[in-house]
């Protein structure tokens, strides 16, 4: 997939990997999806296990964790957008997620 100098995508590229993804919405430059959970348990278990994927993969979404919710944006700031990075990580948010 050809990207800018700086690992930035097209908006094209951006509609076409957004469209491979479940229920992830563009957000001002950040990709975004709120995964549910029966309780605080699980919201941090998911929260716990997404925290040493992206430690591994070296993108940190921001997360923003309620009793019984996880939202996760992704965006490369580093490049002040959207690049693979993010979707390849968000990719990998949903595998860990089972309701």
């Amino acid at each position: 997939m050809d990207t800018t100098d700086n690992g930035l995508l097209s908006q094209p590229q951006i509609d076409e990997l957004l469209s491979q993804l479940e229920g992830w919405q563009l957000q001002d430059n950040r990709i975004s999806k709120t995964f549910p959970f029966g309780n605080y348990y699980r919201t941090i278990a998911f929260v716990n296990a997404l925290a040493w994927m992206t430690h591994r993969e070296d993108h940190h979404p921001m997360l923003t964790v309620t009793y019984n919710s996880c939202r996760v944006d992704y965006s490369t700031h580093d490049a002040g957008g959207l690049s693979i990075k993010d979707f390849n990580c968000a990719a990998q948010a949903d595998a860990l997620f089972r309701p």
